[in-house]
């Protein structure tokens, strides 16, 4: 349904970067440790520590900003952000200002729901800061204390700006799951929600024609969104608050100003928190502590020839050229690079890319998913998968047999053969199938006679029939030679 605006959405991202150490000391970077056991003087802003930047996090960064085709200067600097916050022991937050190690890229978003058409959603900057810490509120107990835990402090993040390119919630979800995609295929980040390494705060606002002219409300920051259903739903909420609002406040909308709001999950709203600051507010400034870092050509090109195949133009090699459809093609892309490896290897080891990719979207999924398994630790290897292909296109196991044997294989670990041979599973003799079928037509008149009346499913008897006589007997060719020899009148 249409709307009497366009809303303007852009993404700011920030992805903690898979380091074994923080950005500018040697403090584990993992989840999960007892509050303020991964601290020392530098990440705690301990008068007199100097901060040596992490190489891995800046590699990390360049390989992401190269699969965002961004385009990488050769210079660029650290800086410090001023502000007061109880979890920011500096006062400061090192970062990137005005010569960001990268900006300018693109990346393109589709939807196979046909909400929208495909596009290319513009990177404006994606540049390295190091994280604050974590405040714990405790509103359990009654007491309302709130607790410093600075573990996160100094960990590297990634922060990737989009520019105000989207226009509705759901090209927003499809542009933050191609990034997290994207992000897991070139193993820069997990991007665990749920444990702070992928964040997302929104920019929203309206625009309206009016009898006046070109209205546009003031840009709104959501934050507090752990999911991305949550960014979903808290943007339809917040474009129908502001309109709600323009008409309320009669239509008047253009001085008020920019403003940060808080996604409240239970409620389903934004609840407003503060005005949103601009980039003077921090009062940026060069960090003297840090030297700035250079980045030659050929070293992006190296980057850019290690990247492999990013999950657009695996897409694309399914569907054009081993012939899978856009919507098979997408739902393996979306599984992972795990899944797709194990795919890949299955289905160019048959050559059958459309057996393997039905066999991996619906068995090996399902299958993974009950045994909680990686991929990699399942019982039916690729190959292993691959032979039961093969088995079943070079006609030695008939097809419908072929779940028994995945199940065996599964369970007792067999390999293709032995599963086989355990269900005492044989190539049926066409000759013998004919005569087989021949049998059955001369017991059964009353279905014959169905069949010549133009009744063809009067024939799923038969192929039960065929069965109980003969376990091995291929339904489907059962089913193809009663109706030959009853139109030949045998």
């Amino acid at each position: 349904m249409s709307t009497p605006y366009t809303t303007i959405i852009g993404l700011e991202v920030h992805v903690q970067l898979a380091t074994q150490s923080k950005l500018f000391c040697g403090c584990p970077a993992q989840f999960g440790a007892e509050p303020n056991t991964q601290t020392c003087p530098v990440c705690m802003g301990l008068p007199g520590s100097l901060p040596v930047m992490n190489r891995a996090a800046y590699e990390l960064s360049l390989k992401t900003a190269v699969a965002l085709h961004c385009e990488i200067p050769t210079f660029t600097k650290w800086d410090r952000k001023q502000y007061f916050y109880p979890d920011l022991p500096k006062g400061y937050q090192i970062s990137q200002f005005d010569l960001p190690m990268s900006a300018n890229g693109y990346m393109k978003i589709s939807d196979d729901k046909g909400r929208f058409e495909p596009k290319k959603v513009g990177i404006t900057r994606a540049h390295l800061e190091e994280d604050a810490g974590k405040s714990i509120h405790d509103e359990v107990t009654g007491k309302a204390d709130s607790e410093i835990d600075l573990n996160r402090t100094g960990t590297p993040l990634l922060e990737i700006v989009s520019e105000p390119d989207m226009r509705s919630s759901a090209e927003a979800r499809a542009y933050l799951q191609e990034l997290k995609l994207l992000l897991t295929y070139i193993g820069v980040s997990d991007c665990n929600m749920q444990e702070g390494s992928l964040r997302v705060d929104a920019n929203v606002n309206l625009h309206l024609e009016t009898p006046v002219g070109h209205v546009a409300t003031p840009i709104v920051e959501i934050k507090n969104m752990n999911s991305f259903r949550a960014v979903q739903q808290a943007l339809d909420y917040e474009a129908k608050r502001q309109y709600r609002v323009w008409q309320e406040t009669g239509q008047k909308l253009g001085d008020s100003p920019k403003q940060t709001r808080g996604w409240d999950d239970a409620t389903g709203k934004t609840m407003a928190q503060r005005s949103k600051e601009e980039s003077s507010d921090y009062r940026y400034f060069p960090d003297p502590d840090l030297v700035p870092v250079r980045t030659t050509a050929e070293r992006v090109e190296e980057v850019r020839a290690a990247l492999g195949e990013l999950p657009a133009d695996l897409r694309t090699r399914l569907t054009a050229t081993h012939g899978l459809s856009a919507y098979d093609a997408d739902v393996l892309v979306n599984q992972g690079p795990d899944i797709v490896k194990y795919f890949l290897l299955a289905a160019e080891t048959s050559g059958d890319y459309k057996g393997a990719c039905n066999w991996v979207t619906q068995d090996i999924l399902r299958s993974v998913k009950e045994q909680d398994v990686a991929i990699d630790q399942f019982a039916v290897s690729a190959l292993q998968l691959a032979a039961l292909i093969t088995a079943i296109n070079d006609g030695q196991l008939p097809k419908p047999r072929a779940k028994e044997v995945f199940e065996l294989m599964l369970v007792d670990r067999m390999d293709v053969a032995a599963a086989i041979n355990t269900l005492g599973i044989e190539q049926v003799d066409e000759s013998a199938l004919v005569t087989l079928c021949q049998d059955l037509l001369r017991a059964n008149p009353k279905i014959v006679a169905d069949v010549q009346n133009g009744k063809h499913q009067a024939i799923g008897p038969l192929v039960g029939q065929a069965k109980k006589k003969n376990p091995n007997a291929d339904p489907g060719r059962v089913r193809e030679i009663c109706l030959e020899l009853v139109a030949r009148g045998e």
